[in-house]
């Protein structure tokens, strides 16, 4: 197989290509900020530095949250010359709306924790009332990485922070706060609907944000069956294949706090000692010969 990684050089997409070769197959990371494209009638092409990319059996999209817009345009060019795909465009795009992802979980009644969004700042003591006395955590409602994330310790501080994504015109929203999972969250690895890895992300310090890039130390779990099913559920309802599927516990059983399109594997292959840069391959090379699925979620 010809497989093209579109993402940079980081961890993740090494381990990847590696994984790739040591299979027998060639593979190449390209940069789509680097991608330019061109649409005529019937025919699309996706260069790159002023070669097509083309002759590609499947393409692995490694997309950063804030080059989604057109990470995902490049991506399309290749659907559109019906390569196949490890994550669609529509699947990304989706995960990457918090708003939207937590409205497909919870219509299909997988946990969540309690949300609310709003459009005017006339709402606001209606909304933190719902919460009760707090604490509140506030979110972008596009953000990963733990950023674009904040924890209001009093109705007084959520009321200023929501005054001012108002004036800002930033969308966001209000959660409940999980006192027992403060600092402390899940992260499972899903690969074509099977839990290739778990790991435990617990913050070091007071930030009560356990994501990994903010310095979060990530430690083995053993999932309940409970959460083994949800964290496939999601994975599922979200029509990603190969996705992170983040999570805390309460007292109410596993809440899905995200589903992360372009999870990274380096915590969880050093933490668990899996190589799960080869079941990713592996699932590739099945699901490629197989051809690509048609997305049944929608936007």
């Amino acid at each position: 197989m010809k497989i093209l990684i579109l993402g940079g050089a980081g961890y993740t997409n090494v381990r990847l290509r590696e994984a790739a070769k040591a299979r027998g197959h060639v593979c190449h990371i390209k940069s789509y900020k680097n991608c330019y494209l061109s649409v005529e009638s019937g025919d699309t092409k996706v260069y790159y530095k002023g070669k097509e990319l083309k002759g590609y059996d499947a393409v692995i999209p490694r997309i950063a949250q804030r080059y989604t817009k057109y990470g995902t345009a490049v991506l399309r060019q290749f659907e559109m010359q019906r390569t196949y795909v490890a994550a669609s465009s529509l699947a990304i795009n989706r995960s990457r709306n918090k708003l939207r992802s937590m409205q497909l979980l919870a219509k299909a009644k997988v946990g969540v924790p309690k949300t609310i969004i709003a459009n005017s700042d006339l709402e606001t003591d209606e909304i933190l009332n719902a919460f009760g006395k707090g604490p509140y955590i506030i979110k972008t409602t596009r953000g990963t990485h733990g950023k674009g994330v904040i924890l209001a310790e009093t109705k007084k501080a959520a009321k200023a922070v929501m005054q001012a994504f108002y004036v800002e015109n930033i969308n966001f929203m209000v959660q409940e706060f999980i006192e027992e999972s403060a600092g402390t969250d899940i992260r499972v690895l899903v690969i074509g609907g099977r839990i290739a890895a778990s790991i435990k992300r617990q913050s070091l310090d007071e930030d009560f944000r356990s994501n990994t890039h903010l310095g979060a130390e990530g430690t083995k779990i053993k999932l309940t069956d409970e959460e083994k099913k949800v964290a496939r559920k999601a994975a599922k309802i979200m029509g990603l294949p190969i996705c992170g599927v983040d999570m805390m516990r309460s007292s109410r059983g596993p809440l899905i706090l995200e589903v992360n399109s372009s999870a990274s594997i380096r915590t969880p292959e050093s933490v668990t000692g899996r190589d799960i840069a080869t079941k990713i391959i592996q699932h590739i090379e099945t699901s490629a010969k197989r051809g690509q699925k048609k997305d049944k979620v929608g936007a």
